[in-house]
């Protein structure tokens, strides 16, 4: 680790139980391996000190099919209540010496290692920061260790957002070209990420 750097762990968030989907989206054929190991690849190459995934539906099969070399996995129990449940789940496992926390989804393969160099290189030491895109604002966030105690109190899908909004002040907005990335809700997100895949590599 570089001499003066704050300690960086970076926290995928993989537990949906892909209820609209019908088949676990992390399993999702995605560049040759899966949607989550896309994930977890552009994870490793933002060289976090510390990498945390949080697990929930079909944990067995995520298991028994992922890499998940190198990550601490948290499996979260209720991942049936939202987001925030799991995000509280990994507090308990991030390093004491954690001093920034960035957060990623694991079906949202639109996200590369240079969007997170561009929040950490522009978020100006803020406690809180997210990517402003074209279309808006969106993921990945990072959280500086003040907020850790605010992070474990959030319940349900949108309160991450609702942080955001309730601490506005406190917010920097990175910006970083292009829309939002898509992440994998639906069958139709799910084709419209491997089009835009198939894009990317074509050009």
């Amino acid at each position: 680790m570089q001499s003066g750097r704050a300690r960086l762990a970076g926290l995928v968030l993989a537990a949906g139980g892909s209820s609209r989907l019908g088949r676990p989206k992390q399993l999702l054929p995605y560049g040759g391996a899966t949607l989550l190991d896309h994930a977890l690849a552009t994870a490793r190459a933002c060289r976090f000190d510390q990498l945390i995934c949080v697990l929930g539906g079909a944990v067995d099969a995520v298991r028994a099919t992922v890499d998940l070399g190198g990550v601490e996995v948290v499996e979260n129990r209720a991942f049936g209540t939202g987001c925030s449940s799991s995000i509280a789940a990994a507090l308990g496992a991030v390093d004491e010496g954690c001093e920034l926390l960035v957060l990623l989804l694991g079906d949202q393969p639109g996200v590369t290692p240079a969007t997170v160099a561009a929040l950490l290189a522009g978020r100006d030491d803020a406690p809180l920061s997210a990517c402003r895109y074209d279309d808006g604002r969106g993921h990945p966030l990072a959280f500086a260790r003040e907020t850790f105690g605010e992070l474990a109190t959030l319940h349900g899908d949108k309160a991450v957002w609702k942080l955001l909004d309730r601490r506005a002040p406190e917010v920097v907005d990175v910006p970083v070209p292009g829309r939002v990335p898509l992440d994998v809700d639906t069958w139709r997100d799910y084709a419209d990420v491997l089009l835009a895949q198939r894009t990317r590599v074509a050009s």
